[in-house]
């Protein structure tokens, strides 16, 4: 197949770039710099210099699939950053591709868009998005996968919604640079112990389950993509430090205090402008404070999806 990706050269992208081009499939990807140039050509895929803001049908040019994996993900940022790039930049994504004749487009969405705050517990599917969650990247993540489905044309212009949770494992350039960091520094902290349980998603299952939506699953839904079963983030964040050889601090404070913290921080940080990022975030408060466990049963129904690879043999990975 001809496929054109967005993200390719962050981290999930780029492992989907690289899964794709040793699968036999012919990649294009956006490229916004020289740099991602080289990166993209390293992965075996071709650069087309553009940016989600202004795509053409032209650059994705005679594609069957698009993979729309950008996204800005950082919990802090420029106010309009979260809009900017996940809602205007689907949306122009989105219209490129269905006016290049694209087939099908798939989305990676993320758990993130049904969250507003509450302790998700078990959710399927049908648990209704959060396009006005009070956490940006929560509330612009729900429009950005509503506009996508919306998108849906059976027959003609497909569109499909993958959501994992967690994601993990070589290559990660968010959450395993940050915790290495925090470790070295003593800075590390839990929140109510790190008692709270999370799905998880090893990036080589999100990749699997990415091959599959090339031609399965129902078009215009969405789907959960998770290893298998549930831990808490204290197990599975120890146990990937562990494999790095950092040792974490039992130190802890409790959900109440860590929201104070960070919507306190976050305001100081906007009312005076500081540079780089507050200590704390209020919704990296509420991801570590909350229950997050979801089901998969769709995905296994409809794309056939089965994780390729266990939490145990991806903590022995890193």
């Amino acid at each position: 197949m001809r496929i054109f990706i967005t993200g390719a050269s962050g981290f999930v992208g780029g492992a989907a770039t690289r899964s794709l081009i040793e699968a036999g499939h012919q990649v294009l990807a956006m490229s916004r710099s020289e740099t991602s140039d080289g990166v993209i050509r390293d992965l075996g895929a071709e650069p087309v210099r553009c940016d989600l803001e202004k795509i053409t049908p032209e650059h994705i040019g005679d594609a069957e699939i698009v993979i729309h994996s950008a996204a800005f993900v950082e919990d802090w940022g420029p106010k309009d950053a979260w809009y900017k790039y996940n809602v205007l930049g689907t949306q122009s994504t989105l219209k490129a591709a269905e006016a290049a004749g694209v087939r099908r487009f798939i989305h990676i969405g993320t758990e993130a868009a049904i969250c507003h705050g509450q302790h998700v517990r078990d959710a399927d599917e049908t648990v209704p998005l959060a396009p006005d969650s009070p956490y940006p990247y929560c509330a612009t993540k729900a429009q950005a996968e509503k506009l996508v489905r919306d998108a849906n044309r059976a027959g003609a212009f497909e569109t499909i919604v993958l959501r994992p949770r967690f994601i993990w494992g070589p290559g990660d350039t968010t959450l395993l640079p940050l915790v290495e960091a925090m470790a070295k520094s003593g800075k590390w902290m839990w929140i109510d112990g790190g008692k709270a349980m999370t799905s998880t998603t090893h990036i080589a299952n999100l990749v699997h389950a990415i091959s599959l939506a090339l031609d399965k699953g129902r078009a215009g839904e969405a789907y959960f993509i998770l290893d298998d079963g549930t831990i808490s983030l204290k197990d599975m964040i120890g146990n990937m430090a562990s494999a790095r050889d950092l040792a974490l601090s039992e130190k802890s404070i409790a959900p109440g205090l860590a929201e104070f913290v960070g919507r306190a921080s976050e305001k100081i940080w906007r009312t005076f402008g500081l540079k780089g990022a507050p200590p704390l975030t209020a919704h990296a408060a509420m991801v570590m404070s909350h229950d997050c466990t979801l089901n998969g049963s769709k995905a296994a129904a409809d794309l056939g999806y089965q994780p390729v690879i266990s939490r145990e043999e991806g903590w022995a990975a890193l």
